[in-house]
């Protein structure tokens, strides 16, 4: 089962990343006076982006991008930097600034995302060859505590306000339980990244932890994918 899982790895997450993606799409018009509709144009942009880092798959002799061969280009490594490690922690920082309805706990997310984008420019700046040919284990870890930060506001916030008797119908609570749930299980796999490395014209990688890396992953994401699929179904545009 595992092995078939792998197997196709790339289309069981290209596959749950669309079906969330068209379900929001589907059900635009529920939610398009909301915060969700940015949620929504953020699955469409994360397929788009996730499927064009599988250009690496081109990059090799006699396919159409064999001229990326012995580039800096050759490995993908610096577009997920871009789109994921600072992208999408930049996107749920805005997102959440909307959906929360305290000022001071905007304000902190505020400076928290602005700060990490300063910080992520510069260390690219001071690590660009290293963005070519590897994750950024600082970025990552970084973005994953304004993830945390903006989850816990949220709950706090729930708590405290009448919006908990009702927590089960809002899209909000799906979104931040499951992007939590999501950033906890992949978190730890980043302090072993180390035997997961490419230098130019060499990889090097333990076979049985990349083995348990994707299953991870692949897990993670249909668990995620899945849920908001469900969550744009069940729930109910809520009041802002």
């Amino acid at each position: 089962m595992i092995d078939f899982l792998l197997k196709h790895y790339s289309l069981l997450t290209y596959s749950v990343e669309l079906l969330a993606a068209l379900t929001g799409v589907c059900v635009f018009k529920k939610y398009r006076s909301v915060s969700v509709r940015y949620f929504i144009y953020f699955l469409i942009l994360v397929f788009i982006c996730d499927s064009l880092n599988s250009y690496t798959s081109f990059v090799k002799p006699n396919l159409a991008l064999e001229f990326l061969i012995g580039t800096k280009f050759e490995k993908n490594f610096w577009w997920s930097n871009i789109y994921w490690s600072i992208g999408a922690i930049m996107f749920f920082s805005f997102y959440y600034r909307l959906v929360l309805k305290n000022q001071k706990y905007k304000s902190y997310i505020k400076i928290l995302s602005y700060s990490y984008l300063i910080f992520s420019i510069t260390y690219i700046i001071l690590n660009w060859t290293a963005f070519f040919i590897s994750n950024f284990i600082v970025l990552e870890l970084l973005g994953a505590f304004i993830i945390l930060v903006c989850v816990a506001l949220y709950f706090v916030e729930i708590l405290n306000s009448d919006r908990i008797l009702n927590f089960y119908k809002s899209i909000s609570f799906y979104i931040s339980a499951t992007i939590f749930v999501w950033w906890l299980i992949i978190t730890p796999l980043t302090f072993y990244d180390v035997y997961f490395v490419y230098e130019v014209g060499i990889g090097h990688f333990d076979k049985d932890f990349l083995v348990l890396r994707n299953f991870v992953y692949l897990s993670a994401n249909i668990f995620m994918y899945l849920t908001y699929t469900f969550a744009f179904i069940w729930c109910k545009p809520e009041n802002e």
